[in-house]
């Protein structure tokens, strides 16, 4: 038993499930877009959570590779990570045990997914990559949840802008990229006020702050009805601004979600929703 327990629980389930999971075939269709609440490292810790996010790795044909936007990468110009094989972890947080830091996912060469990447942009946006950049916790933590035997190729690329009409185009250049059995996925959190939370919250105690719920509610009303506009205008119109992002970089992976949707426009489903230290863990499919 290692130091951490329900990471050790959930993979002595989740290995051999994967192992029985059928892999994407053409026959499949397109895979969809996914944006997701990643947790950071506490996330190893939560049982439920951790069930979650594999039941809906599960439930889907097993990607021919990942590409993941992250909160924790802002980068321009359009970057990836490293393509080799065994690429490193980018362990991008402080103040964790130190066995967070010793956790390992090495997932296979990813070059082919990476000239896909590179052919879809405009020749205005080369795409460089960044041999010596691993994957930061917003790609690894819920991958090595959803994917546990580190099988499928993964590239990450960088969060270039925060403009949701530049990431709604980015995202349907990567459209096509489904169609060929890549999974894109936008990595964030629904809410990320952590400046504001108190100790009540980190507790898990008294319920989340109303700045959370009532952004989180707004988000899930205007994903329901397929409204980008309102989603877009989040700044100055979403209740519980600016306490649910001081920062936007856990909101705005969303667009590249949406954008890579067949239709961004058309309602989306919350495969994830509730709470996680009073921040809102709401997870959506776009197809």
């Amino acid at each position: 038993m290692s130091a951490l327990p329900l990471l050790d629980q959930h993979l002595s389930v989740a290995v051999p499930a994967s192992r029985d999971q059928r892999t994407w075939t053409p026959s499949d269709g397109a895979l969809p877009s996914i944006y997701l609440g990643h947790g950071a490292p506490p996330l190893l810790e939560d049982g439920t959570w951790m069930r979650q996010l594999f039941d809906w790795a599960h439930g889907l044909p097993k990607p021919k590779a990942v590409l993941i936007v992250s909160a924790h990468w802002e980068s321009a110009p359009l970057s990836v990570s490293s393509t080799a094989a065994g690429t490193p972890l980018v362990y991008d947080f402080g103040g964790f045990a130190p066995h967070f830091y010793q956790l390992r996912y090495e997932t296979p060469d990813a070059s082919d997914l990476a000239r896909r990447v590179a052919a879809a942009m405009p020749d205005s946006e080369p795409v460089h990559e960044h041999r010596n950049r691993g994957l930061d916790h917003g790609a690894w933590v819920p991958l090595m949840v959803m994917y546990p035997l580190g099988d499928v190729p993964v590239l990450q690329l960088s969060l270039p802008t925060h403009d949701p009409d530049r990431l709604l185009e980015l995202g349907k250049r990567l459209r096509p990229l489904r169609e060929e059995g890549v999974l894109v996925i936008g990595s964030g959190f629904m809410t990320h006020g952590l400046p504001f939370l108190r100790r009540e919250h980190w507790l898990g105690a008294g319920g989340p702050p109303g700045w959370s719920t009532d952004f989180d509610a707004w988000a899930a009303e205007a994903l329901a009805k397929g409204d980008v506009d309102t989603l877009a205008r989040y700044a100055s119109e979403a209740p519980g601004m600016p306490f649910a992002h001081p920062t936007v970089e856990h909101y705005t992976p969303l667009f590249v979600t949406l954008g890579a949707a067949d239709r961004p426009d058309a309602p989306t489903t919350s495969v994830i929703e509730g709470y996680f230290m009073g921040l809102s863990k709401r997870s959506i499919q776009a197809s």
